[in-house]
């Protein structure tokens, strides 16, 4: 059975430095068509695309499409120039952190930043890709070359210098080229340091220097000096003293009340100063409700359930809310922060048709026939799971609990991420 039909949570694409780089630069700055491409990962996920295969400039892959016989993508990648190559060469062999690394078999990320300085980039740019496919969609690109350009982040998790393949050289070549380079110059001044530290005589480092060691020095180098003392992480604040006296009856508050909003306001600053989290201070009341409920499940729950229940009994009540609503509200939270509340909270409403389209399109890939997908509002429902459009034009999945629908994962832009 194929793993889409399984109920298994769906893959990402891009899980080394390198993978994660490509997505970000086919998403971000190849200016492809932002409307397939979610498609395209949706059909990457199901298996459809098999034996990608990189050359220098040009990827290849059979995908299955809706037809019998899969259509056959081509994509271009631009190669880089005579020039651009001695570029990429000359900043490769001028640091001994990257030439380390190349000739040890890594390829250290610090090169893309170092290239780009130089006027080369590594990762693609706007007309760089080119893909092209048998299907008769005329879309740049279809559904089918999309799902093989996010394979090839894939493709660079295992192995980052086929991104060099794609700009036109092996690694055999590259490496050939820097140690050339490296002979030829001898290590660079930036390398040894300066002063008494650089002599001409020292041997060529290339060959005895481990990778590792030369980026740990690289790495010692570049470290930000230690905060000051003033801005140290303080400590975790304490709980605030008791009242001597509850406030005046007319204030509405008493002291427990009163003491829980304390220790709340001393917890967001001690946030603030520790980890430079919002304040949250910005929230609507039922949102902050199950903020503050969803902090005594995980606070309390476990080492005093007695005392947590009463708690929450409590803000349940001066909430305006049941016990059960509370609860629901706080799981929201827990899943996915204020926008898993004001789609738990909020009303229906009816967002933009291509939001619609894409909800419904992810269900139906999922195996759910047409015929049993039901669209209310911001609400598209099938398959024992309805998802949630957002205010803030994301997608929230929810799932039956009794005879509730509660929040039961993170948000995501793209809806096929949470099937």
């Amino acid at each position: 059975m194929p793993a889409w039909r399984t109920g298994q949570r769906r893959v990402t694409f891009g899980n080394t430095w390198w993978g994660r780089a490509w997505v970000d630069a086919l998403e971000g700055r190849a200016q492809l068509d932002p409307n397939r491409l979610p498609r395209g990962r949706t059909y990457a996920r199901q298996g459809r695309a098999a034996e990608v295969t990189l050359a220098p400039g040009q990827i290849t892959a059979p995908v299955q499409g809706s037809r019998a016989q899969p259509y056959r993508v081509t994509i271009e990648v631009r190669p880089f120039t005579d020039d651009e190559w001695a570029r990429v060469i000359a900043v490769v062999a001028s640091r001994i952190a990257h030439a380390a690394a190349l000739l040890d078999g890594e390829l250290d990320p610090a090169i893309d930043a170092d290239a780009r300085e130089a006027g080369v980039e590594l990762l693609p740019d706007a007309g760089e890709i080119r893909p092209r496919c048998s299907c008769p969609d005329w879309a740049d690109p279809c559904k089918h070359a999309a799902a093989v350009c996010y394979l090839v982040a894939d493709e660079l998790d295992a192995d980052p210098y086929r991104l060099l393949l794609l700009r036109g050289r092996t690694r055999d070549q590259v490496e050939a080229a820097v140690r050339a380079a490296r002979a030829a110059g001898g290590p660079s001044a930036s390398d040894r340091g300066a002063g008494a530290d650089a002599d001409p005589a020292e041997p060529e480092a290339v060959a005895t220097v481990r990778a590792a060691d030369a980026w740990a020095r690289w790495q010692a180098r570049s470290e930000p000096p230690p905060l000051p003392p003033r801005l140290a992480r303080p400590e975790a604040p304490a709980a605030p003293a008791p009242w001597p006296a509850d406030p005046p009856p007319e204030s509405g508050l008493d002291g427990d009340g009163l003491h829980g909003l304390a220790a709340d306001a001393a917890q967001r600053a001690w946030d603030v100063l520790a980890d430079g989290r919002s304040t949250l201070l910005h929230l609507r009341p039922v949102a902050d409700v199950a903020r503050r409920a969803a902090l005594i499940l995980a606070r309390d729950r476990e080492a005093d359930p007695g005392s947590a229940y009463q708690t929450l009994e409590q803000l349940a009540a001066d909430a305006g809310v049941t016990y059960r609503v509370l609860i629901r509200l706080a799981r929201s939270w827990q899943q996915a922060g204020a926008g898993g509340v004001d789609v738990l909270d909020g009303p229906t409403w009816r967002p933009p048709t291509e939001a619609l389209v894409a909800g419904r399109q992810a269900l139906t890939e999922t195996g759910v026939a047409g015929s049993r997908i039901r669209v209310d509002g911001n609400r598209v429902t099938g398959g024992g799971v309805q998802l949630r459009y957002g205010f803030d034009r994301r997608w929230y999945r929810m799932e039956k609990v009794g005879d509730a629908w509660e929040v039961a994962a993170p948000a995501a832009d793209d809806p096929a991420d949470l099937l």
